[in-house]
């Protein structure tokens, strides 16, 4: 089996055509943006560097486009003929096909053979049995050859979280609407290791029309194992997507000596029974995170780009300003080392927020913490006595940043980046009729939002009055 090793995401990309600038005088010339989308198709792919691009010889783009060639088995010409771009054109997955090293030893596996996934949500392309058993049959065709078994979970965290999202969905990797990335999955690892995520903006069927949900699933999952692909084009693993006849499927033989490399061989050749039906599911247990709850409070709310944040224990609610969707994700998907937020803030001025645990802070720019963090909160010019922050809002018209200790609050001068001069003050003496302590808070719309427990106030900085009282999950759809 000619596999590669798998890098820590994986995605299935539809990319145009990819033209480049002319490499000989039987090529036609191409436009600008052409050339952009090859160049973007072979850095992807082909681990071309920038200075590559401007080259045309060793190293260059006449030679990455030759081990493309070579890699779809096409005939070695180092420029680009009509075949070429046809591979290029085609729907493929998004793990590179050359790296560095090859996939055998060392390739990641998961440690044990029962493994389990959970299907956090649900696509409306499909009913719901429909989904169950398509997820249960392509996780079958790796387990009827292996000593593999999988177990689902309906609550908590499993090896493989099975989602369905649309856009930014907290995992550095966004979908792009319908086309282009149909799904992506992660290699076998601790916490977002082996999860697996589809597109919500494809048409996903389990038929020839649209996307074959049970190919793209069985593709994904071998990833979610540790496989990276193969240059068989009769491979399940095989890069470019095509549809086959799902009706009595079978995993191809490269992928079989691939899969069995790595975990063995199923020591009970009897084929196992074919599910036809989900398993029932049972009651949900009482702790789990209701979102609309009614008792329902924020450990922290933030702005950030667009979009706004709300946190609660290990869990991060994504709500965009112009959309009505709300999308959840565990924090530590996001920000590995951060398990849950104690208050939030968004610095508008330098696009970066403010994440705060105990009396530390990270400082992140999109999902990406700076160098050089986590810091103490004392860089803020707090007193040794503070040790939390309970909430943090950020003043667009004064850029400046409050903070919530108690029942006081401090003023911070982010340009200046220093605190303000006769504070701390109480909070109850400056934003009357919102109590004496703020759980979390945020701006939106020229509006002030504290909340303290189930409730949260619709503050008027600006007249100092209460415009009205709201339950803080009405932001999540919960009326």
């Amino acid at each position: 089996m000619n596999c590669i090793k798998i890098p820590a995401l994986f995605t299935l990309v539809n990319l145009a055509a990819c033209l480049p600038v002319p490499l000989s005088s039987d090529t036609q010339p191409f436009s600008e943006k052409d050339w952009n989308q090859c160049r973007k198709y072979l850095k992807t792919f082909y681990n071309m560097t920038e200075s590559a691009t401007l080259q045309k010889s060793a190293n260059g783009l006449t030679e990455k486009i030759g081990e493309m060639q070579e890699f779809f088995g096409l005939q070695v010409t180092g420029s680009l003929n009509g075949e070429t771009l046809a591979v290029m054109s085609k729907s493929r997955c998004g793990v590179p096909d050359l790296q560095p090293y090859t996939f055998f030893p060392g390739t990641p596996r998961w440690p044990r053979t029962t493994i389990t996934y959970r299907i956090v949500n649900y696509t409306p392309d499909l009913k719901k049995p429909e989904v169950d058993t398509a997820i249960s049959m392509a996780l079958k065709v790796w387990s009827d050859v292996t000593p593999l078994t999988f177990t689902r979970l309906y609550t908590g965290e499993a090896d493989i979280m099975i989602l369905f999202a649309r856009g930014s969905h907290g995992d550095f990797n966004s979908f792009d609407g319908k086309g282009g990335i149909l799904a992506h999955a992660f290699g076998p690892a601790l916490r977002i290791g082996g999860d697996t995520h589809f597109d919500e903006d494809e048409w996903w069927t389990l038929s020839r029309n649209g996307i074959n949900f049970f190919l793209v699933a069985a593709h994904e999952f071998g990833h979610a194992l540790g496989l990276g692909h193969s240059r068989d084009r009769s491979a399940l693993m095989f890069p470019a997507y095509s549809y086959v006849n799902t009706k009595g499927f079978r995993l191809p033989a490269d992928d079989v000596r691939g899969i069995q490399a790595l975990y063995g061989a199923n020591q009970d050749p009897r084929p196992r029974p074919r599910p036809t039906q989900p398993q029932p599911k049972p009651p949900q247990p009482t702790q789990t995170l209701d979102k609309c709850n009614p008792q329902l409070s924020f450990d922290a709310v933030t702005s950030l780009r667009g979009e706004i944040w709300f946190f609660k224990d290990r869990i991060l609610w994504r709500k965009h300003y112009r959309r009505q969707d709300v999308t959840s994700v565990p924090i530590k998907h996001i920000f590995p080392n951060i398990q849950s937020v104690d208050a939030a803030v968004e610095f508008k001025n330098r696009d970066v927020v403010a994440l705060f645990k105990g009396s530390m802070y990270w400082l992140v720019r999109g999902f990406t913490i700076l160098p050089g963090y986590p810091r103490s909160i004392r860089s803020f010019g707090f007193p040794r006595s503070v040790s939390q922050i309970d909430a943090a809002l950020y003043v667009k018209e004064t850029r400046k940043v409050l903070f919530f200790v108690g029942n006081m609050y401090w003023s911070y001068n982010s340009m200046r980046k220093q605190m303000d001069r006769g504070y701390p003050r109480r909070i109850n003496g400056d934003f009357p009729g919102i109590g004496n302590k703020v759980e979390s808070a945020f701006q939106n719309f020229g509006y002030f939002y504290f909340s303290n427990g189930a409730a949260q106030y619709e503050y008027d900085y600006r007249n100092k009055r209460v415009i009205r009282v709201l339950r803080p999950n009405s932001w999540l759809n919960c009326y």
